[in-house]
């Protein structure tokens, strides 16, 4: 099947320019925080280590795409929004210097986000006839993963050398447990909307079960 026989899903229509405008937002936000370190309110709190995997993080699924899945599926645009959103919403919060402003923004960005990457996870990978104890299971799979790689990066980056280290211990275990609030509530949408039938995106197919259909002998006559 050739790129252009693959037919794009509904919905994608308005994912496409705000995928590409929030990529461009984050570039410039992310270019800010690193010339003007105090205009992006990012000073001492990991602005490199942020300007490096922030990036990688919202062109891994376009390049994963281009490698594994390219005219065989359509392009995940939604998906690929939602993963943006996670990395721009940080930064913006930054920026708007909400994270020192507010006192729950930051709870509300564990719990959001977490839920976000681990909806992203479930739409592109987990097949659409999957009951609630499975999606449950493959949501708390990532998503506590995730929200602990969160607290490592966290904590190398900035926190070992910043004075709320002392209050680092109870903010790492409420962060953790609103992770995990965070995936079970994706897991419950993800799996609601699969069953009505409302999901935009469909599963991305096995990548080795592709490659190994490709390669596969015809049968004999």
């Amino acid at each position: 099947m050739t790129e252009a026989a693959v037919s794009t899903p509904p919905g994608v229509g308005l994912a496409r320019p705000l995928d590409l405008a929030a990529k461009a937002g984050l570039v410039l936000l992310l270019w800010v925080a690193i010339v003007y370190p105090d205009l992006g309110h990012l000073r001492g709190k990991g602005a490199m280590a942020r300007a490096v995997g922030y990036p990688v993080v919202a062109f891994l699924i376009p390049a994963a795409w281009w490698a594994l899945w390219r005219g065989r599926s359509p392009f995940p645009w939604l998906a690929d929004l939602l993963v943006t959103l996670t990395c721009f919403s940080d930064v913006l919060g930054n920026r708007m210097d909400l994270y020192d402003t507010l006192r729950s923004f930051d709870d509300w960005m564990h719990l959001v986000n977490t839920g976000v990457l681990t909806a992203v996870v479930l739409m592109l990978t987990l097949p659409r006839s999957a009951g609630l104890g499975a999606t449950i299971e493959r949501a708390l799979a990532f998503g506590m993963t995730a929200a602990v790689f969160w607290e490592i990066a966290e904590y190398a980056a900035f926190l070992r050398i910043s004075g709320e280290r002392i209050d680092a211990y109870a903010d790492t275990l409420g962060d953790l447990a609103l992770g995990g609030i965070g995936a079970v509530m994706a897991a419950v949408v993800v799996w609601r909307l699969s069953r009505t039938g409302r999901l935009v995106e469909p599963p991305l197919p096995s990548p080795v079960r592709s490659r190994r259909s490709r390669t596969a002998s015809p049968a004999p006559r």
